[in-house]
């Protein structure tokens, strides 16, 4: 087997053509470097060397195996080129997964303020329910996680982020948007839009109607914020939304907010990442910049809220 160490021993005489001034590069002895060579010498069983005078020449096939050898340290300064890149946030990659419904509204934002920090990282964002991306950190596809605790795994770490608030929504010629108050038995008897097994969403209010020991009505499930929202405009069910992904729509007026009488639902939103992996440079840059904006912008507070006051300050000072 080559012994590369050998190879360099080599590669560095020959580059100086001096076994003293390639002993001065090596930190090693002069008589070292002739020994090292001798040995390459013969495990190649070819002469590489000549010398002439005082003056050492390569011999033909010495030539060419300093070509290789040039080739390979070439590449040997690359990486420790690419490896110093790596450690200062110069070169990577951030393998984050999310919902939609974040990836939609509070991503963007978020992504933005850590690109013009990180400028050089390349981010891959990952869609799908809570519970995917939960299991996605398991089967490493993902490295970090801005998603609702709705599973636990033994594996993974939940850092909590922010409580969003979730509101039940109806169209606004609904019959339940003219009362007053909405209890619990009149959303029991309306047909549901839910979101689908494994998100957040839906755990707080399947847990919601199993504390009131009934199950719900549900008339379709979708992974879809946008498709939820436009079949409840059409007066055809209700449905439970966290409150920042409706924001536009109650202000508008094409969607209200129901006055349900109980106590205010809430989505946890955590950051997840597995317990025993150490972090790559990216990740831990995002895992500290979600930190940062927790002590920056008060917690605990919904990311929505979080999201205004970061555009907010980004307006003012666009180089934030």
């Amino acid at each position: 087997m080559l012994n590369f160490n050998q190879l360099r021993v080599f590669y560095v005489a020959a580059k100086h053509l001096n076994f003293t001034s390639a002993a001065g590069e090596l930190c090693i002895s002069q008589p070292a470097v002739t020994a090292q060579v001798k040995s390459f010498e013969a495990y190649c069983n070819l002469k590489l060397f000549q010398k002439r005078g005082r003056r050492l020449f390569l011999t033909n096939e010495g030539r060419a195996l300093f070509d290789y050898a040039e080739h390979i340290f070439g590449h040997e300064k690359e990486i420790e080129n690419a490896i110093a890149e790596m450690l200062k946030l110069e070169r990577g990659m951030l393998r984050l997964g999310t919902t939609k419904a974040y990836a939609r509204y509070f991503m963007p934002l978020l992504l933005s303020r850590f690109h013009r920090t990180y400028s050089h990282i390349k981010i891959t964002l990952d869609e799908g329910s809570s519970r995917d991306m939960i299991l996605s950190l398991v089967d490493l596809k993902n490295e970090v996680a801005v998603i609702a605790k709705a599973i636990d795994h033994p594996e993974v770490t939940f850092k909590p982020l922010s409580k969003e608030e979730m509101v039940v929504i109806l169209a606004p010629d609904h019959p339940l948007a003219k009362k007053k108050t909405v209890t619990f038995a009149d959303l029991a008897q309306q047909p549901l839009i839910m979101k689908e097994n494994g998100s957040g969403t839906r755990k707080v209010v399947d847990d919601m109607f199993a504390t009131q020991g009934c199950k719900p009505w549900i008339l379709m499930e979708t992974s879809s914020a946008e498709f939820i929202k436009e079949v409840v405009q059409r007066g055809e069910g209700i449905s439970f939304l966290v409150k920042a992904a409706v924001a536009a729509e109650l202000k508008e007026g094409s969607l209200v907010q129901a006055a349900f009488r109980a106590p205010t639902l809430h989505l946890d939103v955590s950051l997840a990442y597995l317990k025993n992996l150490v972090l790559s440079p990216p990740a831990k840059a995002f895992v500290n910049l979600l930190g940062d904006l927790q002590s920056e912008y008060m917690h605990p507070q919904g990311i929505g809220l979080l999201m205004a006051k970061m555009l907010a300050q980004r307006k003012e000072s666009p180089l934030i």
